[in-house]
């Protein structure tokens, strides 16, 4: 028997202006909200920048991020298309945008029930650099509709920091 994998063919652009509005309905039909949490942090992933990842006319992954100083956070990462390769080119365009704003790291938190992340980042480089618990107290009383109980019936609790380092070019001088 043989192991065949489907491929899809799909196309990465920067989120436009334009693009908002659908964001915010392919946010909210998987999250039932377009407003997210992370470390005490309520944000808006549809007004962030970005990449989406379509095929034909559907939008079927979406990357957010915030650079602040030398650092890049990766604020959001959803693929509606599972081990095609939509979430790792998405993640090598955030990267790619991170060196050339010339940060030093790209850092995401997620949480501990989220084994496929987990294994996802860590697959890809990142780094578990920091645990937060009981950080989920906190985000409920900015985003209430968080859960208590997560993928696979893991209680919802503490929130995973990941990151990856970039090398960093040397600035002229």
């Amino acid at each position: 028997m043989t192991n065949s994998k489907q491929i899809i063919f799909f196309e990465i652009h920067p989120i436009r202006e334009k693009d908002r509005d659908l964001l915010s309905s392919f946010l909210s039909s998987f999250w039932h909200s377009d407003r997210m949490v992370a470390r005490g942090k309520l944000f808006y992933p549809a007004m962030q920048e970005g990449y989406i990842a379509w095929r034909e006319n559907e939008m079927i992954g979406l990357a957010t991020y915030e650079i602040r100083g030398d650092e890049m956070e990766l604020t959001l990462l959803d693929s509606r298309e599972r081990n095609q390769g939509v979430g790792s080119r998405l993640v090598e365009e955030v990267i790619a945008k991170a060196k050339q704003a010339h940060c030093r790291r790209v850092w995401l938190v997620t949480t501990n029930d989220n084994i496929r992340a987990i294994r996802f980042y860590q697959k890809r480089g990142f780094d578990l650099v920091s645990l937060h618990r009981n950080a989920l107290e906190a985000s409920r009383k900015l985003k209430p509709e968080i859960p208590l109980t997560g993928q696979e019936g893991i209680p919802i609790r503490h929130e995973l920091e990941f990151e990856i380092t970039l090398r960093v070019p040397a600035s002229p001088g």
